[in-house]
């Protein structure tokens, strides 16, 4: 039996105080490391949203009593989310210049002498404890519910290192998008992404955070459903599609270098492209377009492309994937191994992704895999679907 709303909210908040009894001191060491060792004051918001995601994420899926059941899950979320918003307009409030990284004396005047930067470690456990503050604010005074219908859609996502060295992507789930940055304008959104790092995997975990910055590199692929509308937006050749009754929607063009629109660009540019295996920009890239890789620009673009299209409401499920899975498989091959995965798990939509990351390893992928579904219809209507069109 699943619990309301208000019970749910309030186990959580119980268990995350258990945790926190007392406010973090000065020396108390982070419950886990934030993301950057020095931020801005534009990034202490990522910083601390992606920390309290995945500190609460922790919190939830181990409650006083044992795991979580799935389906009780979504009425967790909006109390989640809600509680990071107001945790971190709390903390914007606060005066955070005891914080700041000093000054140093050799750096060059002008525009860039005028960034702030704060020592992330002290600001993060701020932030916990802002947390804390609110959790019992909320015990004491719980919020009326908020209608959350999108978070109840069931997402499967899976990723693997493979036989690479490193694990260099990085995924974001935000099925609560309005919860998390306060929005209150009647149009429901949620925001999927995943992003694949190169030459280090800095920039695949700064753009799952802010969507930026620095010497390493990062495809990404991120899409924003706002009610009836789905846009995607892409730099590099990770990619999005779409399936509709069972069959592929395309949605955007990977930028690879071959691409005759993008080849001519590079071109143009004084660069060149080269064939090393693959085609790759001025030999070494083989995407023309990407988070970061500053020792490249202009020619690997970070100019992102987007498109948009108004669902019909019979569409099944979108996907997004790195290249370690689209260099191996077509948008084609998606719609029957998705089926195949749901027959063999009984309509159960929860490891389709694990099962699709299975066939691109199986298919020749050593690259890191990440496939992130997210279910527009339930899982076993699909199987109905299909019984019903033999």
């Amino acid at each position: 039996m699943g619990m309301n709303e208000q019970d749910g909210a309030q186990s959580f908040l119980k268990s995350f105080l258990e945790e926190f009894v007392n406010p973090l001191g000065h020396d108390d060491p982070l419950p886990l490391a934030p993301l950057s060792r020095v931020v801005t004051l534009e990034e202490v918001k990522g910083e601390s949203l992606d920390l309290g995601l995945r500190l609460l994420s922790a919190s939830f899926l181990y409650l006083p009593h044992g795991r979580l059941p799935v389906h009780d899950r979504p009425i967790v979320l909006p109390t989640s989310f809600r509680w990071e918003f107001i945790s971190f307009t709390e903390l914007m409030k606060d005066d955070l210049s005891p914080f700041y990284c000093p000054k140093d004396p050799d750096q060059q005047q002008g525009a860039e002498a005028e960034v702030v930067l704060l020592q992330s470690e002290p600001v993060q456990r701020l932030f916990i404890n802002k947390l804390r503050e609110v959790a019992i604010a909320l015990q004491k005074q719980p919020v009326n519910p908020t209608p959350h219908s999108s978070c109840s859609r069931l997402c499967s996502v899976h990723a693997i290192r493979n036989t690479r060295r490193k694990m260099e992507d990085r995924h974001v789930i935000l099925p609560e998008f309005n919860q998390l940055f306060g929005l209150q304008d009647g149009v429901e959104r949620e925001y999927y992404a995943v992003f694949d790092g190169h030459g280090g995997v800095d920039a695949a975990t700064y753009s799952s955070t802010h969507l930026h910055r620095m010497r390493s590199g990062s495809t990404g692929v991120a899409v924003l459903l706002a009610n009836d509308w789905l846009t995607v937006s892409w730099l590099g050749d990770s990619q999005a599609m779409l399936v509709r009754k069972g069959e592929p929607v395309i949605l955007m063009d990977p930028h690879k270098p071959d691409r005759e629109d993008e080849k001519k660009r590079i071109e143009d540019l004084g660069g060149c492209i080269a064939f090393m295996g693959c085609w790759r920009v001025n030999g070494t890239y083989a995407v023309s377009r990407a988070i970061g890789d500053f020792d490249q620009k202009p020619y690997v673009s970070n100019a992102a492309d987007c498109s948009s299209i108004q669902l019909s409401g019979d569409e099944d499920y979108i996907l997004l994937a790195c290249d370690g899975f689209f260099d191996v498989l077509q948008p084609a091959d998606v719609p029957p191994l998705v089926l195949e995965a749901l027959r063999d798990a009984g309509g159960s939509g929860q490891d389709v992704a694990q099962s699709l990351v299975a066939q691109a390893k199986a298919a020749g992928s050593s690259d890191n895999i990440t496939v992130l579904l997210v279910f527009l219809r339930e899982p076993r209507d699909l199987l109905l679907s299909d019984t019903a069109a033999l």
